[in-house]
């Protein structure tokens, strides 16, 4: 991003799943819950890490979250990766969450964290990412 562009926000990394939170999905009080937020971003990191490693994977950190705005029922909500380091048997993936109200033209960012997984074998036991093609 250039100096020009920073009223403009934009996501960072590859779109990986939509998906519209229903009203199940919310608190009493009509909000969004944090937690099925970070289901999404969990199933969107998780789906990248599988790619990477080319099998199974596990979670095993999520750095911090804060939560800039809010989410909407009946909203849509976007989850981009981005493949930040890879280790020997790691993959740090950041995810951003933005959303876009049904009467907005722009979308607007609700979050971001950092995910680590850890490349898993058929036995749950740690293995080796594959080399990666650049």
């Amino acid at each position: 991003m250039t100096a020009l562009d920073d009223d403009k926000p934009v996501p960072r990394g590859q779109l990986t799943i939509q998906v519209i939170p229903l009203p199940s999905d919310t608190s009493a009080n009509g909000d969004v819950y944090a937690g099925w937020v970070v289901k999404q971003m969990d199933i969107a990191a998780a789906s990248t890490a599988g790619r990477i490693s080319q099998g199974r994977n596990a979670t095993v950190a999520i750095d911090r979250m804060e939560f800039l705005s809010p989410l909407r029922v009946g909203s849509q909500v976007s989850c981009y990766c981005e493949l930040v380091d890879i280790g020997r048997s790691s993959m740090k993936i950041n995810v951003e969450v933005w959303t876009l109200d049904r009467s907005a033209k722009t979308p607007r960012k609700v979050t971001e964290a950092l995910f680590v997984f850890v490349a898993i074998d058929e036995h749950g036991r740690i293995r080796e990412v594959p080399e990666q093609a650049h």
